[in-house]
């Protein structure tokens, strides 16, 4: 493909908005309109970018080359398929489906029709996550934290899907190994879902990782923390920074009343390439689409991440969707 594509956005609530945005700076795609179930937003918010506003879900596809969608989650699968039966590329915001058998669904037929169907796990283009799969050989102990003050803003799903989840990719495609068992607890704070959750993920290749999030905290962290054999990994997300520390000596100093123990670290600073995550995310969608490179995962990571959420969840609430 050589001409821009033509990209249509469902939903302009939040994150929508954020996805128009970034749309509208795109160099190899063009902004043709928008949709979202209340019409006057959606026609103000055409207004402002000098785009279309749709009527009709229908009538916004059929123009594409392909669309983001932006809308709650229990209309993901609906959408997402009526787009890629009308042979239009897919970017689907994160979590890709309710089940895992709607999300098998929307990857086969993708595969089927040979169209791009990428997940918005965002993370995945934070400029430290991507130059983290250059430095992870073999995790031996995975720590990580996504802590936030509540937003009452999310109100259909709970701190799992909403937050944790972007860990829970990451994390299962740093390992690359199957997971063995896993453990995990939440509860209720401030909303109907659990708003504080922990899980514990034991692989197959004996790499463990402790995930938490929490949307009551007082406090942003995102932190990810990895041990290997011959270094310690810190990662921020929210500065897009990694720092590598390895032991350089170690002393015992045995003085005349006390015993002391000093150890000397070397601490190198990874260069990260700083930018818009979501920019980086829409600006791959477009290559793939453009054929210029290879999504950043396989289809299938889509369904693993969603496979181990839900069982998540499971253990959280004892019950289970499939």
């Amino acid at each position: 493909m050589t001409e821009r594509v033509k990209l249509g956005v469902i939903g302009t609530g939040h994150m929508g908005q954020y996805h128009v945005n970034v749309a509208k700076t795109l160099n190899d795609a063009t902004l043709v309109g928008i949709y979202d179930s209340d019409l006057e937003r959606a026609k103000q918010i055409a207004e402002k970018h000098k785009t279309l506003s749709f009527s009709t879900i229908d009538d916004l596809i059929s123009k594409m080359d392909a669309v983001v969608i932006a809308v709650p989650t229990f209309l993901h699968h609906e959408i997402a398929k009526k787009a890629l039966q009308a042979n239009k590329h897919v970017l689907v915001e994160k979590p890709i489906a309710e089940t895992t058998e709607q999300a098998k669904e929307l990857v086969k037929i993708a595969a089927d029709k040979n169209l791009i169907l990428l997940v918005g796990h965002v993370e995945r283009f934070n400029g430290a996550v991507l130059e983290l799969g250059k430095i992870v050989k073999d995790p031996l102990l995975i720590e990580s934290r996504r802590l936030a003050p509540f937003n009452p803003r999310i109100k259909d799903v709970g701190v799992v899907l909403d937050m944790m989840i972007h860990d829970i990719d990451i994390v299962l495609n740093l390992v690359n190994s199957p997971v063995k068992k896993l453990s995990a607890s939440g509860t209720k704070v401030l909303s109907a879902h659990e708003d504080v959750a922990n899980v514990v993920l034991e692989f197959e290749n004996g790499c463990l990782a402790s995930i938490t999030a929490s949307r009551t905290t007082q406090a942003k962290i995102r932190t990810l923390n990895i041990t290997q054999k011959d270094v310690y990994i810190m990662l921020d997300f929210t500065d897009q920074e990694i720092e590598l520390h390895r032991q350089a000596t170690s002393d015992i100093l045995l003085l005349s009343e006390e015993i002391k123990y000093r150890q000397e670290s070397i601490v190198e600073k990874i260069f990260v390439h700083k930018d818009n995550p979501l920019k980086q995310e829409q600006e791959h969608f477009i290559r793939c689409i453009r054929k210029e490179t290879d999504p950043i995962v396989n289809r299938n990571s889509d369904v693993s991440t969603l496979e181990i959420t839900y069982q998540i969840l499971s253990e959280i609430h004892g019950t289970s969707k499939k």
